[in-house]
């Protein structure tokens, strides 16, 4: 009976939200008309709505009205955010005001409505967001207090006693604002049961008893912390119990216990799936790195187009030879691509370095001599300067590199590699200059070269980006490390 009491009361609560946000979003549109409408405007705008009331703006209202409501559905604002991040459901409202504010500009178009100019919609967007994040949070802290009191609760049970596991559960019991009640663990003994018995959480029942226990007590959510390889089968089963008594299923992620940068759902022929990714660069984030990096180069190119001239008029002048080396590269995910520099060295350069192998400098695959014979007199000046790698500005507009990534790498030195964490450095675009570029360059052990390559993947924003370019052309005024 309480359950059933339980499950009206949520419905009675989700209406009552639903129309809050109707509500909210017609004082948004009202809010956004007093802001961005002259007076005298004003006076017409309103005339629509108090003197004006037709068939026609009955089905505009009406459209907007379901438009709202539609969109706020299909984006899950009304799903159970009890477990997710304030940011989270900041974000997931931000996402929907923008698609609806999509919708009404589309709207307009449909209508002929001429009263929904640009700054209008803007408004509109913002007051909005503001409005519904305001009311969520502020309902969250409602939520939360209520939850502390032991009421609204959400009743968990764990299958599992691995670490992640009782990781999982000191997490949702040191926030009682989620309301989580943990029943206890489902298991039978395993050689590290000892260990889960001194984290004191209680065991439900074993595997055999699951049946039984969700036929007598109230189970909102099974969260399920199964090795994948041995228990596949019985986390089948599992499922299928839990579909059965209708049980809200938790699935770890983290399935193979790596250190995942993010997950996302994604659906592939019309089947859903989880997909784990190391690297942060993705999406929207992906393309925005991309804009940024052809509106540059493109303003580089312009910028230094009398530089290039005068240094391929030089290099032609002082040695024999083309005046861009072209060399094979490893780019994005193994992809091999031809990168461009100024030729700083002899033409014969790669022929005759087999026999200058004894002289390398750095340690790894990647081959280095401070004073190597091979460089002419003016590549000097270029590498001291940095000028010889302005033609990788044509990579980055064609879409091989970026303005900030990882050193992009000779096959030869790709081929020496020894370690395989160090090949994550090509799961993003290589780049013109990077961490290793501002630290020292070359004065760089490899392997610490390396770890520069992680941190800036794991760190990655455009923010970053911004700064290491930044703090590129003090590195190359001072020259440290250029060979």
């Amino acid at each position: 009976m309480g359950t059933k009491i339980h499950e009206i009361t949520r419905r009675i609560m989700l209406r009552v939200l639903m129309a809050i946000d109707i509500g909210l979003l017609m004082i948004s549109f009202a809010l956004a008309a007093a802001v961005t409408t002259g007076s005298n405007q004003w006076t017409r705008f309103t005339s629509l709505f108090a003197m004006r009331v037709s068939l026609f703006s009955c089905v505009v209202f009406t459209v907007g009205v379901l438009t709202g409501h539609s969109v706020l559905v299909v984006r899950r604002l009304y799903q159970s955010k009890r477990m997710s991040s304030r940011s989270a459901e900041t974000l997931d409202v931000l996402r929907a005001m923008a698609l609806l504010t999509v919708c009404l500009w589309l709207e307009s178009k449909l209508f002929l409505i001429s009263s929904a100019p640009p700054y209008f919609l803007l408004a509109f967007w913002a007051i909005g967001t503001l409005l519904m994040v305001v009311t969520r949070l502020l309902l969250r802290s409602v939520l939360g207090a209520i939850r502390k009191r032991g009421r609204n609760l959400h009743h968990v049970l764990i299958l599992g006693t691995n670490p992640r596991a009782v990781g999982f559960a000191r997490t949702i019991q040191a926030m009682p604002e989620l309301g989580c009640n943990l029943l206890g663990f489902v298991d039978d003994e395993w050689t590290g049961m000892e260990t889960f018995r001194e984290s004191g959480f209680p065991l439900a029942c074993g595997y055999s008893g699951l049946a039984e226990f969700l036929r007598k007590n109230v189970v909102d959510e099974i969260a399920m912390y199964l090795p994948l390889r041995s228990f596949y089968g019985r986390s089948a089963e599992i499922a299928q119990l839990a579909g059965q008594h209708g049980i809200l299923v938790r699935m770890d992620t983290n399935i193979f216990d790596l250190k995942f940068a993010g997950q996302r759902g994604e659906a592939a022929g019309g089947v859903p799936q989880i997909i784990s990714s190391s690297n942060v660069m993705e999406g929207w984030q992906l393309l925005m790195k991309r804009a940024f990096d052809v509106i540059g180069s493109l303003a580089l190119l312009i910028l230094f187009a009398p530089l290039f001239l005068l240094v391929a008029a030089l290099i032609k002048l002082t040695s024999p030879g083309p005046v861009i080396f072209a060399q094979k590269r490893i780019g994005l995910n193994k992809r091999q691509f031809t990168m461009f520099k100024f030729r700083t060295m002899v033409s014969a350069a790669e022929q005759i370095q087999q026999s200058l192998a004894h002289l390398n400098e750095m340690t790894g695959p990647v081959f280095k001599i401070k004073d190597d014979p091979r460089i002419t007199p003016l590549g000097r000046i270029l590498r001291k300067t940095s000028i010889d790698e302005l033609p990788q500005l044509f990579n980055v507009l064609k879409g091989d590199m970026s303005l900030v990534g990882p050193r992009a790498l000779p096959l030869r030195d790709y081929e020496s590699f020894s370690e395989d964490w160090h090949r994550r450095r090509f799961s993003v675009p290589p780049g013109i200059t990077c961490l290793w570029q501002v630290c020292g360059r070359s004065s760089i052990p490899f392997d610490q070269w390396m770890v520069l390559d992680m941190q800036y993947i794991d760190r990655w924003s455009l923010w970053l980006d911004l700064k290491i370019l930044a703090l590129t052309i003090p590195a190359v005024i001072r020259g440290s490390g250029a060979v």
